[in-house]
C-alpha cells in the first residue's frame, strides 16, 4: 500500500467493523435475555393464577356445602364463589392466550392446545358441581341432601385435581426452563465477550504494527530532523524510503533545508553589507545632526539678540513719546498726532519683537501660559479693535460676526488674543485685491468654539499646509515680515488644546483660517476664574 489514506482507512474501517459487530452482539444478547426472562415471568404469572384458581374452586366447594347444609341462608355466598372461579378461569385462558400470541414456535402452540383441555375440565367441573348443587337443593331430607353433595364434591375433587396438577406441573416446569435457558445464555454471552476481547485485541496489534507504529516512527523522524534545522544544522537531511504521503513531506522538508541553507549564505552576506552601509550611514547622519544642532544654536542666539537688542530702544522711545504727548497742550505746534502715529508704529513693532521672544522662549521650554475663564467675543472684540486702524489705512471692511452666542473659553486671553490680531494682519499684509475680512464665531454640538478668519483675496497658494513652518512666507503683496505668524499660532492653538487649519472661503473664494477650541462649561461673566499655566515642552 502506497498511501497512508489507504491505511488509515484500513484502520478505521477496522475500528468502526469492531465496534458495529460490538453492538450487534450486545443488542442480540440484550433481545435473547429480554425474551428469556418474559417467558419465565409469564410462566410465574400463569402458576400464580392457577393457584389463585385453585383457591377460588376451593371456596366454591364450601360455598356449595354451605348452601346444601343450610337452606334458608342467603344464596349470595355461592353466587359470589361461582364469579370468583369464573373470573379466575377468564384470567388463566387470557395469560395462556398471550403467551401464544407473542410467539411463532409450533412447540408453543402445541403447549398452549395441551394447556386448554385441561382448563376446558375445569369449567366442565365448574358447570356440573353447579347442576348438582341445584338438584340438591331441590330434595326435601337433610340426610339425603348431605350425602348426595358430599358425593358432588368428591366428583368435582377428582375432575379438578388432575387437570389443576398438570397445569401447575406444565408451568413449574416452563419456570425451570427459562431458568436453565438464562443460565445457558449467560455462559454463552461470557464465552462470547471473551472471545470478542480476544478478537478486538488480535485486530488492534495487527493494526498497529501495520499501521500506526511505522507512520509514528517515521513521524518522530520527521520531527526530530525539523528540531535540528530549527537549531541551525541546515544540512539535515532524511532518507525517502517510501513514495507515500510521509515520502512526499520528506521530499519536500530536504529541498526546504537545502533552500535554507542557500539562503542562510546570501543573509550572511547580505547581512555583513548592511551593517557596513548603516554605519556609513550612521557616520553621515551624525554628522548632519551636528551641522542641524549648530544652525539651530545660531538661529536661537539670533532670535535672542534681536530681541535683547531692540527692546531697549524701544522702550526710550515709546517714553519719550509719551513725554512728548504730555507737553502737547502747550502754546505752539500741535505734535500730538505725530506722536501718535510714532507710538502706534513702535506699539506694533514692540509686539513683533515680543512675538520674536516668545518664539526663541517656545524652542528653549520657558514660556507658560496663564489659562483663564474668558469669554471668547471679548477676545475677538479686542483683536478687531486692534486691527481696525490698519484695516480702515488699507481700505478694508473687517467686520466681527459673534455668532447667536457667548461663550467661555479656558484659555490666555492675551495670547488668544494676538493669535487672532496677527491672523487678521497676516490677511491684510499678504492677500491680493483685498476689500473684506471677517472673524466669525460658531458653536457647534460636540462643545467646541470655531473662530474664523475669512478674507475675499487670491487665498493660499497649493502647498498652504507649509505655511505654519517657521520662516516660511508665501504670497504675492511684497509685505515684509518675519515668517512666524501662522508658525506661532499653531503653537499657541495646540497648547489651548485646540485645532488650526486653512482653506478657502465661501464659494471656493479667498482663504479662511479656522481654529477650532474647547469650551468650558462656565457661563461669561460668572465671576469666578479659573487658572491653569502650561510649560511648553
Amino acid at each position: 500500500m502506497r498511501s497512508l489514506k489507504v491505511r488509515f482507512a484500513l484502520l478505521l474501517g477496522g475500528a468502526a467493523l469492531l465496534v458495529v459487530l460490538a453492538a450487534l452482539g450486545v443488542l442480540g444478547s440484550i433481545g435473547a435475555a429480554e425474551r428469556t426472562i418474559d417467558r419465565t415471568l409469564a410462566a410465574q404469572g400463569r402458576l400464580e393464577l392457577l393457584v389463585e384458581l385453585s383457591g377460588r374452586m376451593t371456596q366454591y366447594g364450601l360455598a356449595a356445602l354451605e348452601a346444601v347444609s343450610n337452606p334458608d341462608a342467603q344464596p349470595e355466598g355461592l353466587a359470589i364463589a361461582r364469579a370468583n372461579v369464573d373470573r379466575a378461569l377468564v384470567a388463566v385462558d387470557e395469560a395462556l392466550g398471550k403467551s401464544i400470541a407473542v410467539s411463532d414456535d409450533p412447540l408453543d402452540r402445541m403447549q398452549y392446545a395441551a394447556r386448554t383441555r385441561p382448563l376446558a375440565q375445569l369449567r366442565s367441573a365448574r358447570a356440573i358441581l353447579d347442576r348438582q348443587v341445584s338438584q340438591v337443593l331441590r330434595q326435601s331430607e337433610e340426610e339425603q341432601r348431605r350425602n348426595t353433595i358430599r358425593g358432588a364434591l368428591n366428583g368435582f375433587g377428582a375432575m379438578t385435581g388432575q387437570p389443576l396438577s398438570f397445569l401447575i406441573e406444565v408451568e413449574r416446569r416452563s419456570m425451570i426452563a427459562g431458568s436453565d435457558e438464562a443460565r445457558h445464555l449467560s455462559s454463552t454471552l461470557r464465552i462470547a465477550s471473551l472471545a470478542a476481547v480476544v478478537l478486538a485485541l488480535a485486530l488492534v496489534f495487527v493494526l498497529y504494527r501495520a499501521v500506526t507504529r511505522p507512520t509514528l516512527a517515521r513521524i518522530e523522524a520527521v520531527r526530530r530532523a525539523a528540531g535540528a534545522v530549527g537549531r541551525g544544522e541546515l544540512d539535515t537531511r532524511l532518507s525517502v524510503a517510501t513514495r507515500d504521503e510521509l515520502g512526499l513531506l520528506v521530499a519536500n522538508f530536504n529541498r526546504m533545508a537545502a533552500r535554507l541553507a542557500r539562503r542562510e549564505g546570501r543573509l550572511a552576506a547580505d547581512r555583513a553589507a548592511l551593517e557596513d552601509t548603516v554605519e556609513a550611514r550612521t557616520t553621515d547622519l551624525r554628522a548632519a545632526n551636528e551641522r542641524l544642532e549648530a544652525v539651530d544654536r545660531s538661529r536661537r542666539r539670533f532670535f535672542a539678540d534681536v530681541s535683547h537688542e531692540l527692546r531697549t530702544p524701544l522702550t526710550v522711545i515709546l517714553g519719550e513719546c509719551d513725554i512728548a504727548a504730555r507737553s502737547a497742550g502747550r502754546p505752539g505746534v500741535d505734535y500730538a498726532p505725530v506722536f501718535a502715529t510714532i507710538r502706534k508704529r513702535a506699539l506694533r513693532l514692540q509686539r513683533r519683537v515680543e512675538d520674536l521672544l516668545r518664539v526663541a522662549r517656545s524652542e528653549s521650554g520657558q514660556i507658560e501660559l496663564d489659562r483663564r475663564a474668558t469669554s471668547a467675543v471679548a477676545i475677538l472684540t479686542d483683536a478687531v479693535d486692534s486691527a481696525a486702524s490698519e484695516a480702515a489705512r488699507r481700505r478694508v471692511a473687517l467686520t466681527l460676526e459673534p455668532g447667536r452666542r457667548d461663550v467661555t473659553l479656558l484659555a490666555d486671553r492675551e495670547w488668544l488674543r494676538q493669535v487672532v490680531e496677527s491672523l487678521i494682519d497676516n490677511a491684510l499684509r499678504h492677500a491680493t485685491g483685498l476689500t473684506r475680512v471677517v472673524v466669525g464665531l460658531t458653536v457647534d454640538e460636540a462643545r467646541s468654539a470655531t473662530i474664523t478668519v475669512t478674507d475675499d483675496g487670491a487665498g493660499f497658494p497649493a502647498a498652504g499646509a507649509d505655511l505654519f513652518e517657521r520662516f516660511r512666507r508665501e504670497g504675492h503683496s511684497g509685505e515684509s515680515g518675519f515668517g512666524i505668524g501662522l508658525a506661532l499660532a499653531r503653537w499657541v492653538t495646540e497648547r489651548h488644546d485646540g485645532a488650526i487649519s486653512l482653506g478657502a472661503g465661501e464659494d471656493g473664494q479667498g482663504a479662511r483660517v479656522t481654529l477650532v477650541l474647547p469650551i468650558l462649561d462656565l457661563d461669561p461673566g460668572d465671576g469666578q476664574e479659573t487658572k491653569r499655566k502650561d510649560s511648553a515642552a
